[in-house]
């Protein structure tokens, strides 16, 4: 027999190893999906755990979704509370500075 004949045989046994081996792996990962899943049925409402996450997150984001703009208002307001606020501070501060040079009786 050729070396190379030889060679082409060993490849196609390889490859066809590496396929069952994949093969083998993907159908593990799916009997681990569908333990953590729950029961799946595949034509009715779906009653797995995985789809009831799903929904219950998409709930959450629709539910939630009116907050970013009410934030950005509310952070333009509180802003301009800070802004104030850094006002009245100085204005305290001067007057601080102005009753402690006054003179003592």
């Amino acid at each position: 027999m050729n070396t190379f004949v030889v060679l082409m045989w060993l490849t196609a046994i390889g490859i066809v190893a590496l396929f069952v081996a994949l093969a083998l792996f993907l159908r593990a990962i799916n009997r681990e999906l569908e333990q953590i899943g729950g029961p799946a049925t595949r034509f009715f409402r779906p009653v797995n755990y995985l789809s009831k996450i799903r929904l219950g997150v998409r709930a959450i984001e629709v539910h939630t979704g009116h907050i970013g703009p009410q934030v950005t208002k509310l952070n333009t307001g509180l802003s301009a509370v800070r802004d104030g606020l850094f006002v009245i501070d100085s204005g305290l501060a001067h007057a601080i500075a102005h009753v402690q040079r006054q003179e003592r009786p």
